[in-house]
């Protein structure tokens, strides 16, 4: 009974049920591919923008008093209407009237799709929405990972060290003892190497102070 009371909240209107071994990621898409392409008639609702493309109706000139009630930019060309520029009729979720319908079906638009909608799965006793089957493992890597750097943060912040935080903590006070070093005598291995750099690098910029200092000089004179 725990499966039937489970599905029965989801079981309204005009619904059917499609039962499977194979992979639902494949099925939901293959479900989603049937769709029959559909008029559009008086009175329905858009499920999707209309947009009637620049082009030539074949219409004779006789049309062209339908198309200026409609405010659609025409032109008569090689005897026959021309659609000057794209038109937006309808918007989604806009009621069809009656002209835009037979204008559309005067052009052979069929402008609306229909088929199935998959709006529930049942796997394993479990019943989710669709979308979750475009989850893939990357995804859920990505996120637990954001969630890691999240309570690392806290963590660190609050200063409460968990399995999250402790690398970070380790590698902060590991660059303290660095900075240490290389500001007092205290030696040791990784010290001597930051040292050996730190060197280096005033080495480097005493050398290219001088050399500006004399070019400056000698420009001077």
């Amino acid at each position: 009974m725990s499966f039937v009371n489970r599905i029965l909240p989801h079981v309204r209107g005009n619904v059917g049920f499609v039962f499977t071994r194979g992979d639902l990621v494949e099925v939901r898409d293959k479900l989603l591919e049937n769709k029959v392409r559909a008029p559009a008639r008086n009175g329905a609702i858009a499920p999707c923008p209309v947009i009637i493309p620049a082009q030539n109706t074949g219409l004779g000139p006789e049309k062209t008093s339908f198309f200026q009630a409609l405010s659609i930019p025409t032109k008569i060309s090689k005897g026959t209407i021309e659609i000057i520029n794209d038109v937006h009729i309808l918007k989604e979720g806009d009621k069809v009237g009656a002209s835009d319908a037979t204008l559309l079906n005067m052009l052979n638009i069929s402008p609306f799709s229909y088929g199935l909608l998959v709006q529930m799965v049942y796997d394993s006793g479990t019943i989710f929405e669709p979308a979750i089957l475009d989850i893939k493992p990357e995804d859920l890597r990505v996120k637990f990972m954001e969630g890691v750097a999240r309570l690392a943060a806290v963590c660190l912040s609050i200063s409460y060290p968990t399995l999250a935080s402790a690398p970070h903590s380790i590698i902060n006070g590991f660059k303290n003892l660095l900075a240490i070093a290389a500001a007092t005598d205290v030696e040791f291995r990784e010290a001597q190497t930051v040292k050996e750099f730190l060197k280096v690098c005033v080495q480097s910029f005493f050398y290219f102070f001088h050399f500006y200092v004399l070019e400056r000089v000698a420009v001077g004179r």
